[in-house]
């Protein structure tokens, strides 16, 4: 079986689009349903056990937060 490619992506999205993506989100994350979504061309299916958490950065005046997801690729 092949190893998965690695893969870093960084998208920007509208306000609306990011909106509707959190929102179909936290949906599927409060009915503990799977959910699909598809970056750079790539469609993923994240299970309903996902873990998330939270992580802040902040360097050179500039502060990032970064909601993340963790699962494990289906095989």
């Amino acid at each position: 079986m092949a190893k998965p490619r690695r893969r870093d992506i960084e998208r920007s999205y509208s306000r609306a689009q990011f909106v509707a993506k959190l929102r179909r989100l936290a949906d599927a994350l409060e009915t503990e349903a799977p959910f699909t979504i598809q970056v750079a061309g790539e469609r993923m299916r994240l299970p309903a056990d996902v873990t998330f958490n939270i992580e802040h950065e902040r360097t050179g005046g500039l502060d990032e937060l970064e909601f993340q997801l963790r699962w494990r690729a289906e095989r």
